[in-house]
């Protein structure tokens, strides 16, 4: 009897010893738990970004004191807990307590933690309304999300051209090695000048898209036949970048956002040659094209706005995206496919280009389209001159 007396006694002991074990593993995890925090600003990919205006750092600041909130709020409710699961673990020969709640203690923390969200809910509301501000702006810009690009607007300068992403298909396919900006790069930025208010009016073409720029504290809905707006307005001069954050179809990773901030000479500089450019533009419309001349210009626009749904060498993806390669229309048809580019395709995911692209590079991609993947062999081989795209605008006019 005295051998199994010591049996039980040793059992407790070694109860006891693996639960002070589990205790200190507890309380050292805890521990690192809540101090990790206290380094979290200082974690770039961790945190949330400061931005660089002055609603995106109230907004930071906001977000921090909230934290250290719900921080405090939730280590004295996890210290509370393990101290009554300490203090009042089971123990032999000891009568357990028989109650069934306490009014006080209850009506006490309902109290407190309904005055706890009702502090935090003030400065969220003030900066809400402050980072929701509908006020017009000193730049007002239209930005329209297509799939997969965005078309940037300036409303009193009448200026209008789209950004689209140009890291290579190589490094998207792990064939070239990947820059700092991969996937965040792009052939047009959005220009804007320092201490402007810029206020963004956002929809979209075709889905839903979301434009977001972190440095901004901007994030608002593109959405068709809506207008969301946005503003910003930035102290000093650099590149922003972000991307759209909503599942807008296939290549949804493939449509960053890159904000150039400048100066006031530099942007009225930048409008002045987006206006130059416009009327060059017009220029080459009578220009006397050569054949090889077209065909570069049009591989280059192919590769950007339509290797995505057609594929790099014109097989598509059938039956959504039909082939490129051997397409009657494409080889025989010019007159319809230069309505196609124009118009788009009713019912299918092939979309008017007539604002998106200039009439060289409407002409340009339709040659080289009737010129590669061996289309001129079994076709008509003639090619279109932007001549002919500017004419049927002028038609439809």
């Amino acid at each position: 009897m005295i051998k199994g007396y010591s049996y039980i006694i040793l059992a407790r002991n070694a109860h006891k010893k693996l639960f002070e074990m589990y205790l200190k593993k507890l309380i050292l995890c805890l521990t690192a738990l809540f101090l990790a925090p206290l380094s979290f600003s200082a974690w770039d990919d961790i945190n949330m970004t400061p931005g660089v205006n002055a609603i995106a750092q109230e907004i930071f600041g906001l977000h921090m004191t909230i934290f250290w909130i719900c921080v405090v709020i939730g280590t004295l409710v996890l210290g509370f807990m393990v101290f009554l699961i300490i203090k009042y673990r089971k123990k032999e020969g000891v009568e357990p307590a028989d109650f069934d709640d306490n009014p006080k203690l209850e009506l006490t923390w309902t109290i407190l933690f309904a005055l706890i969200l009702v502090g935090m809910a003030i400065p969220a509301t003030s900066t809400m309304i402050k980072a929701y501000d509908d006020e017009e702006g000193d730049i007002n810009i239209l930005i329209t999300g297509h799939q997969w690009k965005w078309q940037y607007e300036y409303m009193e300068d009448e200026v209008s051209f789209f950004s689209n992403l140009t890291t290579s298909l190589d490094a998207r396919n792990n064939i070239a090695p990947k820059t700092e900006t991969y996937l965040l790069e792009v052939d047009e930025p959005l220009v804007i000048p320092v201490n402007k208010r810029v206020r963004f009016l956002i929809t979209a073409n075709d889905v839903i898209h979301s434009w977001w720029v972190p440095d901004f504290a901007v994030k608002q809905d593109a959405i068709p036949g809506f207008i969301n707006t946005a503003w910003t307005f930035v102290d000093e001069p650099g590149v922003y970048r972000g991307q759209c954050t909503e599942l807008c179809g296939v290549y949804h990773g493939y449509m960053p956002i890159v904000v150039k901030a400048v100066s006031d000479s530099d942007y009225k500089d930048f409008i002045q040659g987006k206006r130059d450019l416009k009327a060059q533009q017009a220029l080459l419309t009578e220009k006397l094209w050569e054949t090889d001349e077209l065909f570069a210009i049009g591989e280059e626009v192919y590769l950007k706005n339509c290797v995505a749904c057609h594929q790099v060498n014109g097989a598509g993806i059938p039956p959504v995206f039909p082939a490129l390669a051997g397409s009657e229309i494409v080889m025989n048809d010019k007159g319809r496919q230069v309505e196609i580019l124009m118009e788009g395709v009713q019912g299918a995911a092939m979309q008017s280009y007539a604002e998106q692209l200039t009439e060289v590079e409407i002409a340009a991609v339709i040659t080289y389209t009737r010129k590669a993947w061996g289309n001129d062999a079994g076709g008509d081989g003639e090619i279109v001159v932007p001549k002919e795209i500017l004419d049927y605008k002028n038609n439809k006019l």
